[in-house]
């Protein structure tokens, strides 16, 4: 495969305290946490944006923090997508663009608004809230990640509008919540949740292997013959894309290692 786009592993979050001495080397500064994770991972999904608001000099001291290359995909407040009518989040929206995001610059990746298990599909509120979200902040280009956690997703018409409005649907693998593997845009999400910490690599050599090369896959334009499909009628048209694997377990304190893993196999 010659022609793919750039594919980035990493975890959620930088600050966990069990992963020092295992992740982290022993006596690094919490400091240089972030200096450090930044350089063994391609993207760090921060999680920190979901529960509060920070201030701009949060972001640029993590832009500061972090290599040229490197990404950050920010979850959105829950307070956009913990509600009743998802189309009257707009000014929950804006004030979580306008507490400094634009401050990570070239290091901003994806927004993934992520739903509650119990929020089940409504296609006119949806697509009300899709029309919300901006595609571009302060000159910045914006892509959109959405994660639904309820079965009624599993539905073409879902589809059809993530595909209208070009936004990626999360690929969740969860014991619970439902795996849509449909592209939706150019850019490919990935959450994979079933890794162990009982695995030195949170998931096993042969599973690493299967997800670089579905990984693989995506970044070429393709779709992974063994992922099926909601609207299998409806594929998008090949063509190379971006795509984002975090490996975010129960647990956590192997998930460094496996996305690391899955980095050395994708190099």
């Amino acid at each position: 495969m010659t022609n793919i786009g750039p594919i980035r592993a990493g975890v959620g979050g930088w600050t966990f305290a069990p992963w020092r001495g295992v992740f982290y080397p022993k006596g690094l500064r919490q400091a240089d946490e972030l200096d450090y994770a930044s350089r063994h991972l391609t993207a760090i999904e921060i999680n920190g944006t979901y529960y509060s608001t920070f201030k701009p000099d949060s972001f640029a001291k993590w832009r500061a923090a972090t290599p040229d290359g490197f990404k950050f995909a920010v979850k959105a407040s829950r307070f956009c997508t913990n509600r009743k009518l998802l189309s009257d989040a707009g000014s929950s929206i804006d004030v979580f663009f306008n507490q400094g995001l634009s401050e990570l610059g070239d290091r901003l990746g994806p927004i993934l608004w992520q739903f509650m298990a119990t929020k089940k599909f409504d296609p006119v509120d949806f697509e009300g809230f899709l029309k919300l979200l901006p595609s571009n902040l302060d000159g910045l280009p914006l892509a959109h990640v959405v994660e639904p956690r309820h079965a009624s997703f599993m539905t073409p018409g879902f589809i059809a509008l993530c595909r209208e409005y070009g936004v990626a649907i999360c690929l969740a693998q969860h014991e619970s919540y439902p795996l849509i593997a449909d592209v939706t845009s150019d850019l490919v999400y990935l959450r994979l949740q079933r890794g162990s910490d009982d695995v030195e690599t949170a998931y096993v050599p042969a599973e690493l292997d299967a997800w670089a090369e579905r990984l693989r896959t995506f970044a070429g334009g393709g779709q992974p013959d063994d992922l099926p499909l909601v609207d299998a009628a409806g594929k998008a048209p090949r063509k190379p894309r971006e795509v984002y694997a975090f490996i975010i377990h129960e647990g956590k304190v192997r998930a460094p290692a496996g996305a690391m893993a899955l980095i050395e196999r994708l190099r």
